[in-house]
């Protein structure tokens, strides 16, 4: 069940952080939600295989990149993992490549921009730990919804 952002901020305005509006949806689901799992890196999207390789149980992976657009953290490959193992969406604050595929998979995907150029794999980096930019915190756990109207995150799972 979808539940719309713009009617969860209506029903639970006190309970929800919201994002700034920097981010573009480049994924086949344009709707997802899901319990947040974290990872701080820069340019070096190792530990994005490694989490997305792991079973997602409906969880949604938010990546702080930094904001870098030099370096694609997310292609068609960790996306199609993504979804074989069962993840609602990924966040990036930084770049994506291979948009089109994307785009035809189901799976949420927001990210600032496209970039070609893909990373590199030193696996550097942390998972699992609360991590910030758009004007909100986003904690493992907590629950994010994205739709068309923006993205929210609350500290406990939302019901109309």
């Amino acid at each position: 069940m979808h539940l719309a952002t713009t009617d969860l901020c209506d029903a639970h305005e006190e309970k929800v952080r919201v994002a700034a509006p920097i981010f573009r949806q480049f994924g086949g689901r344009t709707a997802f939600c899901g319990p947040i799992a974290t990872l701080k890196l820069f340019e070096d999207n190792g530990l994005v295989r490694q989490a997305l390789d792991a079973p997602g149980d409906g969880r949604v992976l938010v990546i702080d990149g930094g904001g870098s657009l030099r370096r694609a953290l997310l292609g068609d490959q960790l996306a199609a993992l993504a979804v074989k193992n069962g993840w609602s969406g990924v966040v990036v604050w930084g770049a994506i490549r291979d948009s089109a595929t994307i785009a035809a998979m189901d799976l949420g995907v927001l990210a600032l921009a496209t970039m070609p150029l893909k990373t590199v794999k030193k696996n550097l980096g942390e998972r699992d730990i609360p991590v910030s930019f758009a004007g909100i915190d986003f904690v493992p756990g907590e629950w994010l919804y994205a739709d068309a109207d923006g993205l929210i995150v609350s500290a406990t799972r939302l019901h109309p």
